[in-house]
């Protein structure tokens, strides 16, 4: 994420104290918990859908369980089970797209507090629907507002995060998602056997909790510098840079970093006002470029087919001949939890591109074994069935610890700041969009009925190909941006490519390059020229 200027610079907090450090990582970290309502809401369409007493209110085929809590033995017909999986990430796609006018217009912090109200709405109606379309109504409005969260919360943390942890502090938004998964999960498993609508209601009205206590949260968190001083706030933006470094306002570290802001900023405006078009435009900072490797890391992500596990794996190892297939779901999103943790620290210490390129081969050795498993055994061969989640377990602990967390690291610091809100808002626009495709056409591709194409297992062999697909992605379009302030990054893109991108990363951080210096040089050059 060549040649340049040697001066001295840094990030947010880069020279400060460790309590300047410590108290601008735990307010940026905050903002993660915004992962829970992603993660949370996505996982936990997984199990409802397959309750007794969800189907006997909203089924409507006869493919279900005859039970005493669903007599009539109503199941989901594949056309609605697309539509109530798939219809949350059509929402989030336009909540995407809303986040960059949101973000520019009320700033980060507020728009993160108003996606919260549009999240409840959503989960009000859900929760209080006796039918179908109601209940896919809340699924829009809920998906509205987690997009606006997925595009507010990574770029509110890239843009307050110091930059030696930065990529920790954003993987924190995957380590919570991936909790919120885990406790849909685990809330799940809790209800499902209770004989009434409580059994799906409460799992879905726990997510006034998570909604609550981030708009209540956000009150007490600045709003990013960078915000402030593109909306000529100074004394603002000073006092907000002052708390997350908890140095005074006209500290010198303070001081520099504001004039480190002021001067890319100064330079992107000179250039005119940005559009969305702008995202698009070819020049020497590659914006172009930036945009469509931030639209295409995020749809590559989805490609790994990740959510096929958390939004179908319950259904799938159901019909995959796997007992206790809740319990099973729970094991993964364990996994999925748990080994985010390596992925926050190696991104710091490895580096974005290397752990994206070994993530996704291993993924993809993962994912050809498992489809070539399993059209090999049979449903009642028990050690193959625990070879296959063994390999699912190894194949999320390599997502979790790769792709997951860093390809929101690279969005959230790619981009220059003029654009900075309407390329992340494509970037993550494209990731719902994907989610969504995959949603809507994975029950068609993986169920046994007219009109589907009846893969099961064999779907890996897709997984496995578009894994294949990222390793080469990795290769020519992601850049080493470790330990690079957001304005040392606009000087990678102008100075190197994605292969020469860790050797002149290395030069960066040695010589502390900042941009406000490379502008004193330019003038300097000037003015020598001229006399």
């Amino acid at each position: 994420m060549a040649g340049g200027p040697a001066v001295s610079g840094g990030g947010i907090g880069s020279a400060a104290p460790p309590k300047s450090k410590l108290s601008g990582i735990l307010m940026t970290a905050f903002a993660a918990f915004g992962g829970i309502l992603y993660g949370y809401d996505t996982g936990t369409i997984s199990g409802i859908i397959a309750m007794d007493d969800w189907l006997a209110t909203f089924g409507d085929s006869d493919t279900g369980t005859v039970n005493a809590v669903n007599p009539l033995g109503h199941g989901l017909s594949t056309s609605r089970e697309s539509l109530v999986v798939s219809i949350l990430s059509a929402g989030t796609f336009f909540g995407a797209l809303g986040g960059a006018p949101v973000a520019d217009i009320i700033g980060r912090r507020i728009g993160i507090m108003v996606s919260c109200l549009v999240f409840a709405l959503g989960i009000a109606l859900q929760t209080g629907s006796s039918n179908w379309a109601t209940f896919i109504i809340g699924r829009f409005f809920a998906g509205f507002g987690v997009g606006l969260v997925s595009t507010l919360v990574p770029m509110y943390q890239s843009e307050c995060s110091p930059k030696w942890i930065r990529g920790a502090v954003v993987a924190g938004y995957q380590w919570a998602i991936t909790i919120g998964l885990l406790l849909a999960s685990v809330i799940n498993n809790a209800t499902k056997g209770r004989p009434n609508h409580s059994a799906w209601r409460i799992p879905i009205s726990i997510q006034f909790v998570w909604a609550f206590i981030l708009f209540v949260g956000m009150f007490w968190l600045p709003e990013t510098p960078r915000w402030l001083i593109k909306n000529d706030r100074q004394d603002d933006a000073a006092r907000s840079l002052s708390r997350l470094t908890s140095l005074p306002p006209d500290d010198p570290e303070v001081v520099a970093e504001l004039d480190e802001i002021r001067a890319a900023l100064r330079e992107e405006q000179e250039r005119g006002e940005s559009s969305y078009l702008d995202c698009f435009k070819f020049n020497k900072s590659k914006i172009a470029f930036r945009t469509m490797s931030g639209i295409f890391i995020q749809a590559w992500q989805q490609l790994t087919g990740i959510n096929f596990i958390f939004y179908f794996g319950t259904t799938f190892f159901q019909n995959a001949g796997i007992k206790n297939a809740f319990l099973i779901s729970v094991a993964t999103n364990i996994v999925n939890v748990f080994m985010t943790l390596p992925g926050m620290w190696g991104v710091e210490r490895f580096g974005r591109r290397s752990l994206l390129f070994w993530g996704a081969v291993v993924m993809c050795i993962c994912e050809y074994l498992v489809a070539i498993i399993g059209v090999t055994i049979s449903v009642h061969n028990a050690p193959g069935q625990k070879a296959l989640i063994a390999l699912v377990c190894i194949y999320i602990a390599a997502f979790a610890s790769t792709w997951g967390p860093i390809a929101w690291i690279i969005v959230g610091e790619i981009f220059p700041l003029n654009v900075r809100a309407k390329a992340m808002s494509l970037s993550v626009a494209s990731n719902w969009l994907w989610n969504w495709a995959i949603s809507y056409a994975t029950p068609y591709l993986v169920n046994v009925g007219p009109g589907d194409a009846g893969l099961g297992v064999k779907v890996f062999f897709i997984w496995g190909s578009t894994c294949l697909g990222c390793v080469i992605f990795t290769y020519f379009c992601i850049p080493e941006t470790k330990g690079l302030s957001l304005e040392q990054v606009d000087l990678l893109y102008e100075n190197s490519t994605p292969r020469t991108s860790v050797r002149y990363r290395s030069e960066l951080v040695a010589r502390d390059v900042r941009v406000s210096d490379t502008h004193k040089d330019a003038d300097s050059k000037d003015e020598k020229e001229q006399v």
